[in-house]
């Protein structure tokens, strides 16, 4: 009996470690643009839907940082700065670019408090977690 009881309550406990939803859309850190989350594929993707604050190009701004020179002509509205998003425990992993650098990290994304978005990136041992807010 006790270990049906330890069973049923490793059960009930499964979906407290499972990943919680962050899908939607996310005004970054810097409170410069909206990131819009949703399925790409298997996957989450994070991709930039509008400017709050634009850039020198404005809305027309192209991904001139970028390390790939085939893809410096590409708009970064519409540009996937977070990538290949799978739930992994209580975390989302995958990969988080910066054009303002044009550089690719490994990045955690999960739930904060508040129903905030913690977006880390890494580069070997050293990282930066940034806060994003919900679209209300």
């Amino acid at each position: 009996m006790r270990i049906f009881a330890l069973f049923v309550g490793l059960a009930a406990a499964a979906p407290l470690a499972a990943a919680e939803p962050i899908t939607g859309r996310w005004v970054t850190a810097e409170k410069d643009a909206v990131v819009a989350i949703a399925k790409c594929g298997k996957a989450l993707c994070g991709r930039i839907e509008k400017f709050l604050i634009p850039p020198p190009g404005g809305d027309n701004q192209r991904d001139v940082n970028n390390a790939d020179p085939a893809k410096r002509e590409r708009k970064l509205i519409g540009t996937a700065i977070l990538s290949g998003l799978t739930a992994e425990g209580g975390t989302w992993r995958g990969e988080v670019y910066d054009p303002k650098t044009g550089r690719t990290y490994s990045s955690e994304v999960r739930r904060g408090a508040n129903g905030t978005l913690e977006v880390k990136g890494c580069f070997g041992p050293l990282c930066q977690t940034q806060v994003w807010r919900k679209v209300s």
